[in-house]
C-alpha cells in the first residue's frame, strides 16, 4: 500500500473537509494518508524519512494555504496562519521529489509560500501578488488539452463542468504543458499539468477550492488519477 503525506490548513477555504474527502478518495486506489497541518510537521516527517528514522512516503499532497501574510489586510490571521518557508526547509521537499516522491499540489498551494523560488519551481506557477486574481467560484467549463489526450492522468476523460475559482495572471512556468484548461474571455488558463523532475512526478491541479470540485466525478477520478501517477516510480512505466 502507498503512503501519502497531507499537508493541509490555513485560512479562507475549508480544508478540513477537502482533505478528508481525498483522503477517502485516495484510500480507494490503495493509499493510507498521513495528515498534518502545520508545514513544520511535514517537513519534520520528511526529514525524519531521510534519516531513516520513518517509513518512505510515495506521495506529499499539498491543500493548504501557507504564507507570510505580510499585508496588512492580512495581520488579523497572522499569529494563527502565518508561515514563511525558509531555502533549506524548501529543499527538503525539493529532495523528496527529485529522488522519486511524488507531489500533488492543489489549488492553493501555489499560493503558499510566497512564491519561494525552489517551490514556485516544483509546482511550475506561483500567485503573484501584485496581479493574481480570482472571480468568485462559478460553473466553469474545463476542457481536456490535445495533450491531455495522451496523459495516463486524463486520456479517454471527456470535457467537463466544475464549480471552482479559477486563477488569474499567474506567474506561469512557460516549460509546463497543460492537461486541462479553461477558456476565460479569448484566452486558455491552464489548470493542470503533470511533469517528471528527477526521479520524481509532480501534478499541479489548480482547481479544489471546495467540496463540490473534490467530488464532481471526472475531477474525483482524475485527482485518483494524479495521487497514482505522482506515486509511481517512472521507471515502472517502461
Amino acid at each position: 500500500m502507498k503512503r501519502n503525506l497531507l499537508l493541509t490548513g490555513g485560512p479562507a477555504h475549508d480544508f478540513e473537509v477537502t482533505s478528508h474527502s481525498l483522503t477517502s478518495l485516495f484510500d480507494e486506489v490503495g493509499m493510507v494518508t498521513t495528515v498534518v497541518d502545520e508545514p513544520g510537521a511535514a517537513l519534520a516527517l520528511l526529514r525524519s524519512v531521510e534519516a531513516g528514522d520513518a517509513e518512505r512516503f510515495d506521495l506529499l499532497t499539498v491543500n493548504g494555504l501557507h504564507w507570510s501574510m505580510d499585508a496588512e489586510r492580512y495581520a488579523h490571521l497572522r499569529d494563527e496562519h502565518s508561515y514563511t518557508l525558509e531555502p533549506n526547509d524548501a529543499t527538503v521537499l525539493e529532495r523528496f521529489v527529485e529522488t522519486g516522491g511524488g507531489l500533488l499540489a492543489l489549488h492553493t498551494a501555489v499560493i503558499s509560500f510566497d512564491a519561494e523560488p525552489t517551490w514556485r519551481g516544483l509546482c511550475g506557477a506561483a500567485w503573484n501578488w501584485d496581479r493574481s486574481f480570482h472571480a468568485p467560484p462559478e460553473h466553469t467549463a474545463v476542457t481536456v488539452t490535445p495533450a491531455g489526450h495522451h496523459h495516463i492522468v486524463t486520456e479517454g476523460l471527456d470535457d467537463f463542468s466544475v464549480f471552482d475559482e479559477i486563477y488569474e495572471s499567474l506567474d506561469v512556468s512557460p516549460s509546463i504543458i497543460p492537461l486541462l484548461s479553461s477558456r476565460r474571455g479569448n484566452r486558455d488558463r491552464p489548470l493542470l499539468w503533470a511533469r517528471e523532475l528527477g526521479t520524481g512526478r509532480v501534478v499541479t491541479d489548480l482547481l479544489g477550492h471546495g467540496l463540490e470540485s473534490i467530488m464532481q466525478p471526472t475531477h474525483r477520478s482524475i485527482l485518483q488519477r494524479s495521487a497514482n501517477w505522482a506515486s509511481t516510480d517512472p521507471s515502472s512505466d517502461s
